[in-house]
């Protein structure tokens, strides 16, 4: 004759599990269907000493389920965390572009040293020493880092390291995807502080003052006076457009009747296809005025497009696009450099970017005394100290002008 293992049972309503005790032991067991971190739902039970105990613990399980949270993930390692918070935080609210970065960097960097440490019990010397590293190792043992055996030395074991360090930059956003995963896992309950807020890493510096002055932007327009993408540059000088907003503009997003030009979206290369995707940030989405100049390039940019439509003739592909290749399919951003590349050379600006002419705009801009919040809405900063902190600079003439008028002053 068998006995029933389960002593006393504790009726709940559906949905909320089950508790009952066991007659072996006479431990209490809870039993409830909660989120896994594969995306599932799967019977989980707990165990403890009282009725009392395991009710709390089916409460916050399910609880944590409700919003989200994996049955696992109290006990989860750094490169379980990192997985899930890629796919299931970053992915679904953040750009693709901004996802690939992240990814990367936590692959890359993080993971083959932090990876197998467990998420609740890294601490501010375990993030220190891992910045630490990051900051004073070459970048052939960094990248030839492994998870076992520490750095593969490729390099350094001969002898003869490479001493190319990791740039500020660099280590600026290693520390920031691992602060930024951290947040989650407190928003999420999993840990109780943000352990990499408390290690501080040197800010990366930026170069200003790399946009032309007039003289190099008109003899820049002399250069592209015969280029097919005469009307790209002509935006990118006088509207300040970033490169994906450029090649993500179509004709649609352009009245040439009453002169103005809707920036709806950017072209980006993300995992190995291009993908139109919403601009970088809320102010990127704007409405621009177009000058005379820019209409005029751009009716003659259209009229060639036609031209090369006809010439292409079932080879030609209709994507809506302004600046397409020959037979009308997008361009590559990257192949944009071809294109650039002999144009400042002729231009002889052989170390300008083609960034570089969004700086332009801005710097040219604020040097005729256009108030920067005007600045701001024509180039679509995030905010005004972006525009003042990274493009404004000021000309030793500007400061020598100044310093006259005090003089005059006092005099």
């Amino acid at each position: 004759m068998t006995t029933n293992p389960r002593k006393k049972r504790t009726r709940r309503a559906n949905g909320q599990g089950s508790v009952y005790q066991r007659s072996s032991d006479n431990l209490w067991v809870g039993a409830a269907y909660v989120l896994m971190p594969d995306g599932t739902r799967r019977r989980k039970v707990i165990t403890g000493k009282t009725e009392a105990i395991v009710t709390t613990k089916l409460r916050n399980l399910q609880s944590k389920s409700d919003q989200g949270i994996p049955a696992e993930a109290t006990n989860w390692t750094m490169e379980a965390f990192l997985h899930h918070w890629l796919e299931y935080v970053v992915k679904p609210s953040r750009k693709p572009k901004t996802h690939q970065g992240y990814e990367v960097v936590a692959r890359v960097h993080i993971i083959p040293v932090l990876g197998r440490k467990k998420l609740h019990k890294l601490n501010g010397a375990d993030t220190r020493m891992f910045m630490k590293r990051v900051a004073n190792t070459c970048l052939c043992c960094l990248h030839g880092y492994d998870k076992r055996r520490g750095p593969k030395a490729k390099c350094c074991a001969l002898g003869r390291c490479c001493h190319k360090v990791p740039s500020d930059r660099l280590i600026e956003q290693i520390h920031s995807v691992l602060r930024n995963a951290l947040q989650a896992a407190v928003r999420e309950e999993l840990v109780q502080r943000n352990v990499a807020k408390l290690v501080q890493v040197r800010g990366a510096t930026y170069e200003v003052n790399r946009g032309l002055n007039v003289d190099q932007a008109r003899k820049l327009r002399v250069a592209t006076e015969n280029n097919r993408l005469k009307a790209l540059y002509t935006l990118a000088l006088y509207l300040g457009l970033r490169r994906g907003e450029l090649l993500g503009l179509r004709w649609e997003d352009i009245d040439l009747d009453d002169k103005f030009l809707e920036v709806r979206q950017t072209l980006q290369r993300v995992d190995g296809e291009l993908r139109a995707v919403t601009p970088k940030t809320r102010r990127s989405r704007r409405t621009v005025p177009l000058i005379d100049l820019c209409v005029d390039d751009l009716r003659e940019h259209r009229e060639c497009q036609g031209r090369e439509r006809k010439s292409a003739g079932e080879r030609w592909v209709e994507t809506g696009y302004v600046f397409t290749t020959e037979i009308g399919t997008p361009i590559e951003p990257d192949n944009l450099r071809r294109n650039w590349y002999p144009l400042r050379v002729a231009a002889g600006l052989d170390d300008v970017r083609l960034h570089d002419l969004r700086h332009s705009c801005v710097t040219l801009l604020l040097g005729l005394g256009v108030p920067p919040h005007i600045v701001q809405a024509i180039v679509g900063h995030a905010n005004l100290d972006v525009t003042m902190t990274i493009y404004a600079h000021t000309s030793l003439e500007e400061m020598r002008q100044a310093l006259g008028k005090l003089g005059e002053h006092l005099n």
